[in-house]
C-alpha cells in the first residue's frame, strides 16, 4: 500500500498516543474530521493499522526475567519450521519470535517470571520435539530501548 505524508502524520500520532479522539487525530493531520476519519477506516482496512494496544510498563509490576534465545533446528524443511512456529505461537511467555538468517533460524524474546521458570519453558520446548538443535540464552540485565515502527524509513513520502 502507498502511503503519502498524511498517513504517516495520522500513523506516527496513533503511535505516540493510541487514545488520542478523532479530533485531535484530524487537527495533527491537518484535516478535517471526515477525512481524518475516511483515511483511518483505509489503513485499518488494509491492514497496515492491525489493532489498538497499551505500552505496559513492566517495570511496574514486578520482577520477571526478560531473557533473548537463538535457535537453530537440526533439519530445514518446510515441515520443520511450521511444526516449530506452530509451537512457539502457542507460548504466551514467547513475545517476540523472528526468522533470521545468519547462522542460527529463529530469535526468540521470552518473559517469564524467573529464570526457573523459563528453564521449564526451554525443558517442555526440547521435549515436544521440535527439531530443536541448539539454543543458546541471553538474560536481559536492561532494557535500552523498545518503541514502534520507524516510520520516517519510508522511502516514498
Amino acid at each position: 500500500m502507498k502511503l503519502d505524508k498524511i498517513d504517516l502524520k495520522i500513523l506516527a500520532a496513533l503511535q505516540r498516543d493510541g487514545r488520542i479522539t478523532k479530533l485531535g487525530l484530524a487537527q495533527e493531520a491537518n484535516l478535517s474530521a471526515a477525512a481524518c476519519w475516511e483515511r483511518l477506516a483505509r489503513l485499518e482496512k488494509a491492514g497496515v493499522i492491525s489493532g489498538y494496544s497499551a505500552a505496559i510498563d513492566a517495570s511496574r509490576l514486578g520482577r520477571f526475567a526478560s531473557v533473548l534465545v537463538e535457535i537453530t533446528l537440526k533439519s530445514h524443511r518446510q515441515s520443520d519450521f511450521q511444526r516449530f512456529e506452530a509451537a512457539i505461537m502457542r507460548e504466551s511467555s514467547i513475545v517476540g519470535c523472528d526468522a533470521v538468517g545468519g547462522g542460527i533460524d529463529y530469535l526468540l524474546r521470552v518473559v517469564t517470571p524467573d529464570i526457573d521458570s523459563y528453564q521449564r519453558l526451554i525443558d517442555r520446548l526440547l521435549s515436544a520435539e521440535l527439531g530443536i538443535d541448539r539454543y543458546f540464552t541471553y538474560i536481559v540485565t536492561k532494557t535500552i530501548k523498545a518503541s514502534g515502527f520507524p516510520l520516517e524509513i519510508i522511502a516514498d513520502v
